[in-house]
């Protein structure tokens, strides 16, 4: 019989595209409100493997990605992307969003996104919420999966996400050494 017992703490990271560039950071400021400092920002990107966007927000679409200093549990991703829901709501313009923002946590295993869609490949947590399986941590490096999508199966993001786990791994040693000192 399996033992229950809690999982390690995560990392949280987003995305966050907009055809306003700025508008990126006046969001990265709000999520710092709710969840702390950001201890990474990406580069300025643009978001242009799919045009899925485009009738809604316009183009060209601007990206950045950010990461958190403060671990999380798991299970609050569910809370953080009703809370990212709602940011978005601040910046309708009629029925049109004029930022996106997606949640996910990197764990030790894998990299999750959080959705309010279903499919085969996600896991319903609650209140609308699923978990998307994005990457999986295989072999010395994150790996995409067949339903992965094309950005995060990018050579060049998969890197970006191995930076970002070996900055989670350090923090969870960390963690672990100030709890055996205590």
């Amino acid at each position: 019989m399996s033992q229950p017992r809690d999982p390690d703490p995560v990392k949280l990271i987003a995305s966050i595209f907009s055809p306003q560039e700025p508008l990126i950071q006046e969001v990265i400021s709000k999520l710092c409100l709710q969840y702390g400092p950001v201890d990474w920002v990406s580069p300025p990107m643009f978001f242009d493997r799919t045009r899925y966007y485009e009738r809604e927000m316009g183009w060209p679409l601007h990206r950045r990605f950010v990461s958190f200093e403060q671990l999380i549990r798991p299970e609050d991703l569910v809370q953080i992307k009703l809370n990212t829901n709602e940011i978005e709501r601040q910046y309708l313009e009629g029925e049109n969003r004029q930022v996106n923002i997606d949640p996910g946590y990197i764990g030790l295993e894998r990299l999750i996104l959080a959705t309010g869609k279903n499919y085969v490949h996600r896991v319903y947590l609650s209140h609308g919420i699923y978990a998307d399986l994005t990457l999986i941590f295989k072999k010395g490096s994150f790996r995409p999966l067949e339903w992965t999508y094309k950005d995060y199966a990018n050579p060049e993001m998969i890197s970006m996400f191995n930076n970002l786990r070996k900055r989670y791994m350090d923090q969870l040693r960390q963690r672990r050494k100030v709890e055996q000192e205590q």
